[in-house]
């Protein structure tokens, strides 16, 4: 088997993140106007996100998606990646695929025509919690035609984000994924990305874990939410005979990693004062993957996630201010 050209491929909702500091207040209004959830990701339509667009006072507007932060984060340590999701031919997608390319990510996924690309207006509270509120907008039109064979054989890892399980096709699209990566001898990674996506597909990521996924990214929250228990030790027990690595991270608390039934506890970046949370998964999975495609053992991939992840809630934004490489290189000087 040749080596291969990509060290990851990431999949999901290609989107254009727009995000403002807000009250506790108003979530809690919001809440009882429209069931908008703190701290979770919620779906609206096209009308309820130019109503949220119109509360949003000079948000900070960037190319997001939990998949393309992840991927963002991973070419910022210097890895090669791909990345595939669905845009509309509109001027939103046309930043996102500049943005990508730019950071010199492979991206080549057809634009749909007509339509809006997908956006999410993020609300950050004081204590830095994000309130996701999402239109998928051309994201849902992804299809198992999209994704090309060639290049999910051509990377060692293919990484697949639990949120894009909302559009119909998104579940024949993964299985796909998975199938080409596993024929070619790689390897297939899955965040769970939210408790109430795991409330949504319960039985159906069980299942994509047990039979498709090799490396597991959850919190603790979407794990015990995924084996239905409140004892987060327990749903680690479970985890450990479903695939063979899950990476569990827990806030302030650190991340607990699973390899082959072996437990290795990562300690959480010291000293760290947090403004936005923002994508802070979504940079330890691309930290992690980036030690792992590198070959570097469980703890080394354990400690490049919670620098990542670290280095993005100190800002506003999911994508790093800073190369995450070069970061990397003071800490070791």
């Amino acid at each position: 088997m040749s080596d291969p050209t990509y060290g990851l491929i990431t999949i999901g909702n290609a989107m254009v993140d727009l995000l403002t500091k807000t009250s506790d207040e108003y979530i809690a209004r919001q809440k009882e106007l429209a069931g908008m959830e703190k701290g979770s990701m919620n779906l609206v339509d096209a009308k309820r996100a130019l109503d949220l667009y119109g509360d949003m006072e000079n948000p900070t507007k960037m190319s997001g998606g939990s998949a393309g932060n992840t991927m963002a984060c991973f070419a910022s340590f210097g890895g090669k990646g791909a990345y595939i999701g669905k845009v509309a031919d509109d001027a939103l997608g046309a930043t996102f695929a500049s943005e990508m390319n730019n950071m010199g990510v492979t991206y080549k996924t057809e634009p749909l025509s007509g339509g809006s690309t997908g956006r999410c207006m993020i609300m950050v509270t004081p204590d830095g919690e994000r309130t996701m509120n999402t239109f998928l907008g051309a994201a849902v039109e992804l299809t198992p035609d999209d994704i090309p064979e060639d290049l999910i054989k051509d990377a060692k890892v293919t990484y697949l984000e639990g949120y894009l399980f909302d559009p119909p096709k998104a579940m024949e699209a993964f299985i796909k994924a998975a199938r080409i990566a596993h024929e070619a001898g790689r390897m297939v990674a899955l965040t769970l990305s939210d408790p109430f996506c795991v409330d949504r597909h319960r039985e159906a990521f069980k299942d994509l874990v047990k039979y498709h996924v090799d490396i597991l990214f959850a919190n603790e929250e979407e794990l015990k939410s995924l084996y239905m228990s409140d004892d987060l030790e327990l749903a680690i027990e479970i985890v450990k005979n479903e695939c063979a690595i899950a990476a569990v991270t827990r806030s302030e608390k650190g991340s607990v990693i699973i390899n082959s039934g072996h437990r290795t506890d990562i300690t959480a970046e010291p000293g760290i004062t947090v403004m936005d949370s923002t994508g802070a998964g979504d940079a330890y999975a691309a930290g992690f993957l980036y030690g792992y495609t590198e070959g570097m053992d469980m703890e080394a991939c354990g400690r490049l996630g919670s620098i990542a992840a670290a280095e993005v809630i100190q800002q506003m934004g999911p994508r790093p201010a800073i190369k995450l490489a070069e970061l990397i290189d003071k800490k070791a000087a």
